[in-house]
């Protein structure tokens, strides 16, 4: 059995992230595969992006700390700590409204 302290994890992935040029810092925690799930912890400094990309499919987030913005072309959400969205499948981007960490989770389909 693996266990993973997410709140360390998220503490670690800031301070990369804060001194990065890009301003992220990501960490895989269950993506082998062999594996359907995929996880990923992402942190971004306050007001860096992940910029637009395609849907990964079906795919999950969870705001660990700080405060984000997901948006598409036709809608936005705003999270907080503590939130879960299902991600739309269709391009979208990430920013960070603060200093944040997420858990993105995604299903990889057989090919």
């Amino acid at each position: 059995m693996e266990s993973v302290n997410l709140e360390q994890l998220a503490n670690e992935l800031l301070e990369t992230a804060r001194s990065a040029s890009a301003g992220r810092a990501a960490r895989s925690i269950h993506a082998d595969h062999h594996f359907a799930l995929r996880q990923t912890v992402i942190a971004l400094a306050d007001g860096q992006e992940l910029g637009e990309h395609e849907s990964p499919g079906e795919a999950t987030l969870q705001v660990l700390t700080g405060r984000v913005r997901l948006a598409t072309a036709n809608e936005a959400w705003e999270g907080a700590s503590g939130d879960y969205l299902i991600i739309p499948a269709e391009r979208h981007n990430l920013a960070a409204s603060s200093d944040a960490v997420v858990l993105l989770s995604v299903a990889a389909h057989p090919a």
